[in-house]
């Protein structure tokens, strides 16, 4: 790693470096650095770090024993025979480290906020742009202070571009993540009403996401949704104006002849930056046009031709738990269950929608929606009712979906009313699903990643059969 010997890394983190007795190599540089002592290298640094579970700080010996060539720690060992870096809060250490490490790299970095879609648009930039250039991207659900640092530690020579999801639920956050990541390319998907718990409304989720501008590079770019009403209303960043994308005619990026195959995706023709070319986009539902509008437009940007897009977008795969379309011998399974907010509930609910036969929608709470979090089930409730054959609603706050899809179905009076269950846990739900599931349904999971919904989706994945 880059000007990443011990000395360098104790002054980044204004750490105290401590030495057992011997010599040390001053000019060795770090092979890596990590949190978890599992993943430690010969030459690397180990953070000692205290979780919920375990105190980092008693596997230093470990590390140690595995060829470590330093440790970053808030109390030193009684014995240690590495050297040590003392800091007064580790998790500090770890973003100042991630910081001075990323001025280092001369390495291509776009950055992905919004409140839906993330993790599918980083998906969609780094297939484009790795059709040309060795790209590294988040994975999983490392988008957050502890886990954007690691994706940034974990940077090496050979990549030449890295495409990092940056989530947040606070004000303060993204400037933070912005000082580490420092983005050369911004990409804002939209503005929901996620996390309205702490940003209490959509401006404030803008002005919130907005701080990823902070230390992006000034003659970097920036992409917004241009069809989102709080987007287009971004001014100048930095040198340049942003670059709408969206399915209007009037963006700088835009989606024509957009012919929806179901469940297999959608057929579009992009337009930009004076290039015209066909799309396939393999993953289904009309956000994922978007998303495919956003990736062109950085591969655009970032050289290369439509054909290398195309193949780009072609190319691109889902994540487990993020509108994972599955085909199974009894059923087929949409895993969306990674989290949920009122506009990614919609979103997935339309891609329900597409699908052949029965529609059968298992709902959990949406969290971190502040004063009117039970209207904003209410209203998921009431759409699920007018679009899918089957609702099935879990937990305390989907009482409100519940009650909101019965009263929907009572006033609409339709004769042909789908079927609609309330159950109080997830548990009793899922006990449930063999009598209340048939053969050949379309089955949508989605909520919050604090109802621990990858449960269901593992059960639906045929851990044992429910016919």
């Amino acid at each position: 790693m880059k000007n990443m010997t011990l000395q360098d890394i104790a002054q980044a983190c204004n750490g105290s470096l401590c030495l057992p007795e011997g010599t040390w190599d001053r000019k060795r540089e770090a092979s890596c650095v990590v949190i978890d002592s599992r993943k430690i290298e010969p030459g690397g640094v180990f953070i000692a770090t205290k979780g919920e579970k375990a105190d980092g700080h008693q596997f230093i010996p470990d590390v140690a024993a595995k060829g470590a060539m330093g440790a970053v720690c808030e109390k030193l060992p009684k014995e240690y025979d590495i050297p040590c870096i003392l800091v007064q809060d580790s998790f500090k250490a770890l973003k100042d480290i991630a910081e001075y490490y990323r001025k280092q790299l001369d390495i291509w970095v776009v950055g992905i906020t919004g409140s839906v879609g993330k993790t599918s648009t980083k998906e969609f930039i780094a297939s484009v742009l790795s059709v040309k250039y060795k790209v590294l991207k988040t994975q999983g659900n490392f988008n957050n202070e502890i886990g954007l640092p690691l994706t940034v530690l974990s940077i090496r020579p050979e990549h030449q571009a890295a495409v990092l999801e940056m989530g947040i639920s606070d004000f303060g956050e993204m400037h933070r993540l912005s000082k580490i990541a420092r983005p050369d390319i911004c990409v804002m998907t939209n503005i929901g009403q996620s996390h309205l718990e702490n940003l209490g409304s959509r401006q404030g989720i803008l002005r919130a996401k907005s701080e990823i501008f902070d230390f992006m590079n000034p003659d970097g770019y920036v992409f917004v949704n241009g069809d989102d009403d709080l987007l287009a209303q971004i001014e100048q960043k930095g040198n340049h104006k942003p670059i709408h994308f969206g399915m209007n005619i009037s963006n700088d990026i835009y989606a024509s002849d957009v012919m929806s195959q179901g469940l297999l995706g959608t057929h579009a023709v992009i337009h930009g930056q004076m290039k015209v070319f066909p799309v396939e986009i393999p993953l289904p539902g009309p956000h994922m046009v978007l998303n495919a509008l956003a990736a062109a437009g950085v591969g655009m940007k970032a050289g290369l031709s439509g054909e290398e897009i195309r193949q780009g977008i072609a190319g691109v795969e889902t994540v487990n738990g993020r509108s994972h379309v599955i085909s199974l011998p009894d059923y087929t399974l949409i895993d969306d269950c990674y989290n949920a907010n009122p506009a990614s509930m919609r979103a997935a609910i339309d891609l329900l929608a597409m699908a052949q036969g029965r529609k059968v929608a298992v709902l959990g709470d949406m969290f971190e929606l502040g004063e009117r979090k039970e209207a904003l089930h209410g209203e998921v409730g009431e759409y699920a009712a007018k679009k899918v054959d089957v609702l099935i609603c879990t937990g305390p706050l989907s009482r409100h979906m519940y009650e909101k899809a019965r009263k929907s179905q009572e006033l609409s009076g339709s004769e042909n009313k789908g079927e609609v269950y309330y159950f109080a846990d997830r548990d009793e739900m899922m006990g449930e699903l063999p009598g209340i599931l048939k053969k050949g349904d379309t089955i949508l999971v989605k909520a919050s990643h604090g109802m621990e919904f990858e449960k269901v989706a593992q059960v639906l994945y045929g851990h044992f059969r429910l016919f």
